[in-house]
C-alpha cells in the first residue's frame, strides 16, 4: 500500500459507512435541485419547501458528464462517498493532462522549480474546472503556475509568523482569550494562495496524541482561552471518532466556551459533510464553523446541502474568503458570492487581504481594491452581506480591521460624513467642554 494510501487510512479509522436515507438526527436535507427557499405567497405556510430525496452530484449534469468521462467505474454511492473523493484526488500532471488544456505557466510549475504547495484535488471539485480556460477563477485557485515559484518583496513562508507564536507545537497563542489549534496538515484540496502552504500537505503535522495532550495541558495551564479554533489542514479530514476524541478534550476544560472549526469541506467537499458528522458535531455546542467560500461558482446545490445540514443542526456559519486577483476583485462577483452564502445560511464574517506568502504576488490585489469592494457593498445590500475586511499584519500583528473614511470632516459641534451614494451629512455631536451642551440641553 502506498505511503500516500496508508495516511488516508490512518485518518479515517473507524469510520462510519456511506449513510443510507432515512437516517435520523438531524434529518437529512435534499441534496441537489432547488436552493431551498421560504414560500411566502399568502396562499402557503410559510413552511421551508424541499424537493425529494436523491444522492447527491448526479443531478447536476456538469458532474455527472464529468464523472462518466473520467471515473466510469464509480457508482452514484461512490462518488458520494468523502472517503472515496479523497482517495482519488488529482495529484499528478499526466493526470492533469488527461482532463484540462494546460497553459504554458500552468506546465512550468511541474517542470521547473517545484512550487511549495503540492497538488491535490477533489473530483468532485476538478468537475467545476474549466477544461480550456486557465482564467477561470475555479481553476485559477488550486491548479499552480510557475508564478508560484517566485519570491515576490516582502513575502515570507510565515509572514504571520505563527510559528514563532507557538509556546507548543501546534498551537498558537496571539490574542488574549484564543488560541489557534492545528490538528493535521491534511486538505481534500489545496488552494494555491494557502497561508501555510508552508506545512501543508507535507506530513509536518500529525494527530499526534502526545503532541495534542501538550496543547490540551498548555490550553488547561491558561485560564484566558476562552475560545479555540480548530484548523490545519482542515480537521474534518479526520474520521468522527477521532475529532469527537479532539472536542470531548476541549469540552473537558472549563474555561472553553467556545470551540471553532475551520473547513473548506463544505466548498471543495461537501460529501463530508453526513448525517453520521452533524450528529457527532451537535453534541459539543456552542460550536461555530469557519467555511472558506472564494467564488460564486463554488456555491453548488451540493455546497447547498452541506451547509442546510450543518446550519440545521445548530451549527453557526460564517465565511472567510481571501480577496484575489482575477478571482474574486470586483464588486459584482464579491456581491453574488455574499448573496450566495447568505442564501446558503452561512454569515459572510471576513474579507482577507491575501498574505504575503512566498510565491503569492499574482493573487494579491492592492488595499484599495478591497476597500473599493466593501464601498460597492455596504448600502448597496443587506448589512448582513457585507463582510469585515481586514488584514492579518505581517509579523503576528493579528487581524486588523480596514474600512472606507466615510468621514468628510468636522464643523462646530458636527461631524461632516459622507453616506453610500456619496451625499454629505450632518452629525451634531456632543459638547466636550463646558458648562452646557445647546444641543444635548445638558449640563457637563
Amino acid at each position: 500500500m502506498s505511503a500516500f494510501m496508508t495516511a488516508i487510512e490512518q485518518l479515517t479509522t473507524s469510520l462510519p459507512q456511506t449513510s443510507e436515507e432515512g437516517d435520523e438526527e438531524p434529518p437529512e436535507p435534499s441534496p441537489c435541485e432547488a436552493i431551498p427557499i421560504v414560500v411566502s405567497s399568502p396562499q402557503t405556510t410559510g413552511r421551508v419547501v424541499r424537493p425529494s430525496k436523491h444522492h447527491a452530484g448526479f443531478l447536476n449534469p456538469t458532474i455527472r458528464t464529468f464523472s462518466r468521462k473520467y471515473f466510469p467505474g464509480a457508482t452514484s454511492r461512490l462518488w458520494n462517498d468523502w472517503r472515496w473523493q479523497t482517495t482519488h484526488r488529482i495529484r499528478t500532471l499526466s493526470q492533469l493532462e488527461s482532463m484540462i488544456s494546460l497553459s504554458e505557466d500552468e506546465r512550468l510549475a511541474f517542470t521547473r522549480s517545484p512550487t511549495m504547495l503540492p497538488l491535490g484535488i477533489t473530483p468532485y471539485y476538478m468537475s467545476l474546472v474549466s477544461p480550456d480556460d486557465p482564467s477561470q477563477p475555479i481553476r485559477r485557485s488550486v491548479i499552480p503556475t510557475i508564478f508560484e515559484t517566485m519570491r515576490g518583496e516582502g513575502e515570507a513562508d510565515d509572514p504571520l509568523h505563527e510559528d514563532a507564536q507557538s509556546p507548543v507545537p501546534g498551537l498558537v497563542h496571539r490574542y488574549p482569550d484564543r488560541a489557534l489549534l492545528l490538528l493535521l496538515d491534511f486538505c481534500s484540496t489545496y488552494c494555491r494562495y494557502c497561508t501555510r502552504s508552508r506545512m501543508v500537505g507535507h506530513g509536518d503535522i500529525h494527530l499526534s496524541r502526545k503532541r495534542l495532550d501538550r496543547a490540551f495541558e498548555y490550553i488547561s495551564n491558561t485560564p484566558s482561552i476562552r475560545d479555540v479554533l480548530l484548523s490545519g489542514g482542515d480537521p474534518l479530514m479526520l474520521g468522527e471518532e477521532k475529532l469527537s476524541w479532539v472536542l470531548s478534550r476541549l469540552r473537558q476544560i472549563p474555561h472553553v466556551e467556545i470551540v471553532r472549526i475551520g473547513t473548506k469541506a463544505p466548498a471543495v467537499l461537501p460529501q463530508r459533510i453526513t448525517p453520521q458528522l452533524v450528529r457527532m458535531l451537535r453534541r459539543y455546542h456552542p460550536l461555530f464553523m469557519s467555511l472558506h467560500f472564494t467564488h460564486p461558482d463554488e456555491c453548488t446545490p451540493e455546497a447547498y446541502r452541506a451547509c442546510t445540514m450543518l446550519a440545521d443542526a445548530g451549527i453557526p456559519l460564517g465565511s472567510q474568503t481571501v480577496l484575489l486577483k482575477g478571482i474574486n476583485d470586483d464588486v459584482e462577483t464579491m456581491r453574488r458570492l455574499m448573496h450566495q452564502l447568505l442564501k446558503m445560511r452561512v454569515r459572510p464574517y471576513y474579507l482577507y487581504q491575501c498574505d504575503p506568502i512566498t510565491g503569492s504576488a499574482h493573487f494579491r490585489t492592492p488595499i484599495e481594491k478591497g476597500l473599493e469592494i466593501i464601498r460597492g457593498l455596504r448600502g448597496f445590500t443587506s448589512g448582513y452581506a457585507v463582510p469585515t475586511y481586514v488584514v492579518d499584519a505581517p509579523g503576528g500583528g493579528g487581524k486588523i480591521p480596514l474600512m472606507p473614511d466615510y468621514v468628510a470632516g468636522h464643523e462646530k459641534d458636527a461631524l461632516l460624513l459622507h453616506n453610500y451614494e456619496g451625499g454629505l451629512f450632518r452629525y451634531p455631536q456632543s459638547c466636550a467642554t463646558g458648562p452646557a451642551c445647546p444641543n444635548q440641553g445638558g449640563v457637563y
